[in-house]
């Protein structure tokens, strides 16, 4: 496992030594860009726990377990890439940005509409424009990934307009038989819109971690190049996600502590200095053991779980849109985002306004 590299920049006078990183995943800067827009999109179909008793799921377990009263289930008609367009035009108007403005695109999915082309080129089609588009495949922690990607572009001046997408479509590969996985998930996607920003603005602090080791805690076992589909395998459902709940749960806990102590520590911040928490929306219990273990009162995380269940890539970027459309986010606010899961991977960012 690699060794983090604290950034170079120094303490205020006066204060103690930098505290020992946890050494899971490198430590670094990113200034100079900022997020011009944010933009979400749900299907319409609500999906709540009382539909589910047909497949012998207790409609309250799943409440005290995981605190999804309901999630969105999207029609056949619509695909990864519609619900990305959705909220790509959300973001865009919110921006102010016209899509001709657009010269990146990078979409974070692991449910594309197929292996190839790219769910991005799809979405570049649909727009319209002309820009360089491609997906990265990082699971729950894809939005994160894709923002960080896009992000260097804007730095490095080779892009001047992004649009960054996280979308996935989980109810297509959520297992209807297995109900302690099924109910978690829910399908969504959310947008934003970077371009060139202050040297204050952007990631203060960010890492991008993987613990490979872990991969088979949760994944899809079939359908790649190593386990082709065939009928004795779809058979026995290797088409869908596998999770170890229980071991996802307790790595998801720590390495939520461990990244979010990291890059406080990093930007020489405390839990104080964070208007708010975006994590990313697992289960309400992993949110608690956040709050609880890094002394963050609840009022600085937003959550709605409750609404969407786990929406994987879509999650944080959908809780961003929720927070700014609010109204809860202010220039100069610093925001503590978190995306973790399948990789197993993670991406932790302290993003000042």
């Amino acid at each position: 496992m690699a060794t983090a590299q604290p950034n170079s920049s120094p303490r205020s006078e006066g204060t103690s030594a930098r505290p020992v990183p946890s050494g899971r995943s490198h430590l670094r800067s990113l200034l100079g860009f900022q997020i011009l827009g944010t933009g979400s999109y749900v299907p319409d179909k609500v999906v709540p726990n009382e539909d589910l008793s047909s497949l012998g799921c207790d409609p309250e377990w799943i409440i005290q377990r995981t605190g999804i009263r309901e999630r969105r289930h999207a029609p056949e008609n619509i695909a990864t890439s519609d619900m990305a367009y959705e909220a790509a035009v959300a973001a865009l108007e919110s921006a102010g940005v016209d899509s001709q403005e657009i010269d990146l695109i990078v979409v974070g999915t692991f449910t594309p509409d197929s292996l190839t082309p790219s769910t991005a080129c799809r979405l570049q089609q649909r727009l319209g424009i002309r820009a360089a588009a491609m997906d990265v495949s990082a699971a729950c922690a894809g939005f994160l990934y894709a923002m960080i990607t896009a992000a260097q572009f804007i730095k490095t001046g080779t892009s001047r307009r992004a649009l960054v997408v996280g979308a996935d479509l989980l109810s297509r590969i959520a297992n209807p038989n297995d109900k302690k996985t099924y109910p978690l998930f829910g399908d969504g996607a959310g947008a934003v819109v970077l371009g060139p920003g202050n040297g204050e603005q952007g990631m203060v602090s960010y890492t991008l971690g993987s613990e490979g080791e872990g991969a088979d805690m949760l994944c899809v076992p079939g359908g790649g190049s190593k386990e082709p589909l065939t009928p004795e395998n779809l058979a026995e459902g290797k088409q869908y996600l596998q999770m170890d709940g229980r071991g996802v749960f307790k790595w998801a806990v720590r390495v939520i502590e461990d990244s979010i102590r990291d890059v406080l520590d990093d930007a020489d911040l405390v839990p104080d200095d964070i208007s708010l928490v975006l994590l990313h929306q697992a289960n309400v219990r992993i949110i608690d053991a956040a709050c609880e273990n890094l002394g963050f009162p609840r009022e600085k995380m937003i959550v709605n779980l409750d609404q969407y269940g786990n929406t994987s890539a879509g999650s944080v970027p959908i809780v961003l849109d929720e927070a700014a459309r609010k109204g809860l986010i202010q220039p100069g606010d610093r925001l503590l985002m978190c995306g973790f899961g399948a990789g197993l991977s993670w991406g932790t960012t302290v993003f000042q306004w």
